[in-house]
């Protein structure tokens, strides 16, 4: 990271985001949730599920209890910290069954199923519970008898925000396969719409101007026009190895419009090296 990135006076947040996906009839489609227009970040724009690590992520002395598959050791060696990574793996479960209401867990052998319609209601109002803070997601584990499923979920990108925007963020993107017997929808206040829809489809509708998305949720998009079922996606996320940090550059152009340059493109050396003013762009 360049001197000018490290001394930025905009703070860190780190983050967590999952795509989830699932074979349509139509081949691989993903779930995205529209923010709120009314929302201070990225108004309007379609997203994955995700957001801030919080520090239950990290803290929660119940965690490891309730946390299968992967452990912070582990974890941490993935994304290349000493320690603390498994709070990545927790953030992406908790914000996906807070935004989505779709939560990676089992009981025993068997996937959480919302199927049954008190389970269904009651599962909802644990999601309201976890999403206000009133009940910790490691204490909603340990009540209802789950463990959380941090191996369905496949570690594929890392990004962090340039300088320049009003908030940064050190977001590591997930892959997971939609549980069976879960349906994910947007909760109404910070999300207002939802879909499921095919990789190309987003593209082709954002070129159109219809759907609405940011740079890293293009660049992350990107992989999955090049396989068309879950097994494949995963089978190439499964093969993926030191997966770097990607931190692009803003450069202002003679019009004034942020242009987003990504490493080895034209100007790019000189956009990091040079950034817009810290906290000058939304």
């Amino acid at each position: 990271m360049t001197d000018s990135a490290m001394t930025a006076d905009i703070p860190m947040r780190l983050a967590a985001t999952v795509m989830l996906v699932r074979d349509g009839a139509d081949g691989l489609e993903v779930f995205m949730l529209r923010r709120n227009p009314r929302s201070e970040f990225v108004p309007g724009q379609f997203v994955f599920p995700g957001g801030a690590v919080d520090a239950e992520d990290r803290d929660d002395p119940g965690l490891e209890a309730v946390c299968f598959g992967l452990d912070d050791a582990t974890a941490s060696a993935l994304i290349g910290v000493d320690h603390g990574g498994l709070a990545f793996w927790v953030a992406a479960v908790r914000e996906c069954f807070e935004e989505a209401g779709v939560l990676l867990a089992r009981n025993g052998n068997d996937h959480v199923s919302f199927d049954d319609l008190g389970t269904a209601s009651r599962f909802e109002a644990l999601r309201r519970q976890v999403h206000s803070g009133e009940l910790r997601l490691a204490q909603m584990c340990e009540d209802e008898g789950l463990v959380l499923e941090l191996d369905e979920l496949r570690f594929v990108s890392h990004w962090i925000t340039p300088v320049g925007p009003t908030r940064r963020f050190d977001t590591c993107f997930f892959i997971a396969h939609a549980p069976d017997g879960q349906e994910p929808l947007h909760d109404g206040s910070e999300t207002v719409e939802s879909t499921w829809i095919r990789p190309a489809d987003a593209f082709a509708q954002h070129a159109e101007g219809k759907f609405m998305m940011i740079f890293p949720t293009l660049k992350n998009l990107e992989p999955l026009l090049e396989v068309d079922t879950v097994a494949d996606l995963m089978t190439w996320a499964d093969r993926l190895e030191d997966i770097p940090a990607i931190l692009p550059a803003i450069a202002i152009s003679p019009d004034g419009e942020a242009v987003t340059l990504m490493p080895g493109d034209n100007g790019f050396e000189e956009a990091i090296a040079n950034p817009p003013p810290s906290g000058s762009l939304q």
